[in-house]
Formats: structure tokens, sequence, C-alpha cells
């Protein structure tokens, strides 16, 4: 029998060439001598971050510290973190690193903004992530410790700025960004803590073969930007088993700035399963897709107390292919808006006529989601689902849904079916289909 499906993704986790029509049998022996060699090599090189001058004690700065540690295993090595609050600048990982961040041990990112220099990040100038990989591959990071941002006194700033008015952009008043892979490969971050970072917390960047499990994300309720995980042009990875409760986007899967000039590459082959979202903007797709998104399936999500649940989201300025998306055996507990599909983003839906404007290398397309298996309790809107005139909404199937909410669902712009749909709303209007939108309803 021939490698496909879910077992090649085994092997490439580990870095395994899949050959086409290659046997499961030829497949595992391979697998087998790379892990035996992989483990002889990284167990016969140890860099302990003490050993090379970490103190552990939340006050000195263990920045050099922990990167001679890095370098030192460079290519095919662990480096370990014991028990310890690590206060520490901006780091690097390389490639074959495994770092391992033992329980008890925390990474604490510095409050000293002179530790974080400007450099391009995501083509603008920003401020250089907390922890980084840079062109990397073969990358581990586990072993139960906790990754700390120390975002607080970054919170304050943005606060401070946004209400004097002068805000314009994040990238106008850069926060660092906490854990950042740009074009990296074969990632997998496990078992660990991630919370406050001064920005978004962890972040693909044009990188591919991913791996997020069973991990824990955590961010005051109203601090600015927090998303928990953000692919970004990004491609085969999976979040599995990971709780967030945070200040923004439980998960924003996006591709391109608005306005972008190009070129972009979309995000797509992603997978979310078992998950439990708590404070947070709930599994945004968006806004920000100018290289589009697609091949996303999210299963078994649970959603309690978020803003929204499944959001698409996007606009005429940052737009592209936006498809084949699935979202299936999901439940959520008094979240505002269970299902958000919008083309108007910051808005929801227009305002009175809504005129159509020309197709431009922005225009978002959304078409063929499927949204199955959802039960939501205690929601404010039941949804939206919200094209432009230009672009509607198309392909969107709806099956096994239960929602009760204080108003209905609208739909505008759109071609939408229905299978065993049930939406009982306060106001008694349970699905608002305008003139221009099609719903078809299978009892």
């Amino acid at each position: 029998m021939a490698v496909v499906g879910p077992i090649s993704v085994v092997f490439r986790l580990f870095g395994v060439q899949v050959r086409r029509g290659m046997r499961i049998a030829t497949a595992v022996l391979v697998l087998a001598v790379f892990v035996s060699g992989h483990e002889a090599f990284a167990a016969g090189k140890t860099c302990d971050v003490k050993a090379y001058g970490a103190k552990g004690d939340g006050v000195a700065k263990d920045t050099l510290a922990v990167r001679k540690a890095i370098d030192a295993c460079a290519g095919g090595g662990t480096v370990e973190v014991g028990a310890g609050k690590y206060l520490i600048g901006p780091i690097e990982l390389k490639s074959g690193v495994t770092l391992d961040l033992q329980a008890g041990a925390t990474l604490l990112g510095s409050a000293d903004v002179a530790d974080y220099p400007r450099r391009m990040e995501m083509r603008e100038m920003w401020l250089q992530p907390l922890i980084g990989a840079k062109d990397a591959k073969d990358i581990t990071i586990h072993g139960g410790g906790t990754i700390d941002g120390n975002g607080e006194s970054w919170w304050t700033m943005a606060r401070s700025v946004k209400d004097s008015g002068i805000y314009k952009s994040s990238n106008q008043h850069p926060r660092p960004m906490l854990l950042m892979f740009d074009h990296s490969s074969h990632i997998v971050v496990e078992g660990i803590t991630v919370q406050n970072s001064a920005f978004w917390q962890i972040v693909p960047y044009y990188s591919d073969d991913l791996v997020f499990r069973n991990l824990k994300i955590f961010a005051p309720q109203h601090s600015p930007n927090t998303d928990a995980i953000d692919p970004f042009a990004s491609s085969h990875i999976l979040i599995d088993h990971v709780f967030s409760s945070v200040g923004d986007d439980n998960i924003a899967i996006k591709s391109g700035v608005i306005d972008s000039p190009g070129p972009d590459s979309p995000s797509h082959d992603i997978s979310i399963t078992d998950c439990v979202f708590e404070h947070g903007h709930g599994l945004s797709i968006g806004s920000e897709l100018a290289g589009g998104a697609n091949n996303i399936h999210a299963e078994r999500i649970h959603f309690k107390g978020t803003d929204q649940g499944i959001r698409i989201k996007s606009n005429r300025d940052r737009g592209a292919q936006i498809y084949a998306m699935t979202f299936k055996d999901i439940t959520m507990e008094d979240v505002t808006t269970p299902i958000l599909i919008s083309e108007y983003y910051p808005k929801v839906a227009p305002e009175g006529e809504v005129p159509s404007a020309p197709i431009g290398r922005l225009t978002p397309f959304f078409h063929d989601f499927t949204i199955e298996n959802v039960t939501a309790t205690g929601a404010k809107n039941a949804g939206y689902i919200v094209g432009l005139p230009e672009s509607p909404v198309k392909s969107v199937v709806l099956k096994h849904i239960r929602i009760a909410a204080q108003k209905g669902m609208i739909v505008m712009f759109a071609q939408v079916s229905a299978e065993d749909v049930s939406i009982t709303s306060q106001d008694g209007k349970a699905i608002s289909v305008a003139p221009n939108a099609v719903f078809d309803i299978t009892k």
C-alpha cells in the first residue's frame, strides 16, 4: 500500500521525503533510520543555559547566555532551560535546535524598549520579536514551561497613543511579537504556555509544515492585539488541543496587508482541531487576505464567551480568493455572534443603498464554505452572511445548525443552501434574507 493522506503528514513532520508511490513499509524503514540517527545526534549535544552564564533569577538579563547556548546547539542539539525565571531580550532560534523549556521555567520578555531593535519584519519596519526563527528548519519548542512577553507596559503605551488621537497603525508605534517563524519549516511547538505578548503571540510568516499542539495561550481580556496564533501566508499547519483566552483573535489566518502592493501568497492547508477558546474574538479568517486563503478545516471547537465564533472577514482593499473551508462539530456558549461572514470589515453589513464597485486586484471572493453541526446558546446575533454587490458570497452550506439568539441571522448579497437549520430569536425574525440574496432551506 502506498503512503497517502494523514500518514504522509506524519512522515513530513519528521522531515522524511515521501516519494510518489512509496510503500508504507519502505517509508517506515526510512523514518526509523532517520529518527534513530536524529535522536542519537540530538541526545549527544545538550546546552544548558546556566552553563553559559544564565542566572534564572528574573532580575539579571540572561539574553546573551541563552543566545550562546542556542549557537552552541545550532545544527542539532537541545537547549535546556531549567526551573527559574530568565529575563531576556530578543533571541533567534537556529535550525536543528530543540528548546527544552522545562516545567517551572519561564522565559520573560524584557520591558526595556531599547532591547528590541528596529528591523524589517513582514516587509515593514517593526521591532525584533522576543523569540524568532528566520530561514530556519527542524525546530522544536517543548517541555512544559512558559514564554511570557511581559506585555503590560507595551499595552499601556498602545492605549495611550490610540486615546491621544495620533494613532495611525500598529507599525507607527510598534510592539514586538512573542514567537515568530519567518520563512521557516518543520516546526513543532507543544506542551508549553505562551502568554502576555506585547502584540501577536505566535506568528508563522511565509512558513510551512508547523505543529502547535497542547498549548495554553493567555492574555488579559482587554489587552490590545494579543492574538493567540496568526498564520500569515503560511501552509500545512496543525493547531491541535490549544486553549486560548486572549484580548483579540483566538486564531487569525492572514495572507497580506491592507492595500498590499503584492506579490502575496495564500495561507492554505490548515487544520484546527479539539480546541477551546474563551475570551477573544473567535476563529477568524482575515481580515488581511490579499494573498487569499483556502483548504482550512476546523473541527471539534468549543467557544465560551468570545465576541465571535466562526468569522470570515475582508474588504475591497485586502481580499483575494477565499474558499474551501469547513467548520464542523462546533459548540458555543454566550458568543455574541456565532457565524459572521462579511466582506465589509471592520463593519459587518452596509447601511442603506449599496453601490457596486469595479472588481480589482484586492476584491475579495468568498465561496465554498461548509458549516456543519453547530450548537450555540446565549448569542446576541445569530449571524451575518454578507457579500459585496460585485462579489457576492457564493456556495455557503449550513447543515444541522442550532442557534438561540436575541436577534436572527441576516443574509445579503449571498447564496446559501441550508439543511436542518433551526434559529430561534427573541425578536421573532429567525432569518432575514435580502432581495439580492438566495437562501434555500431544506427542513
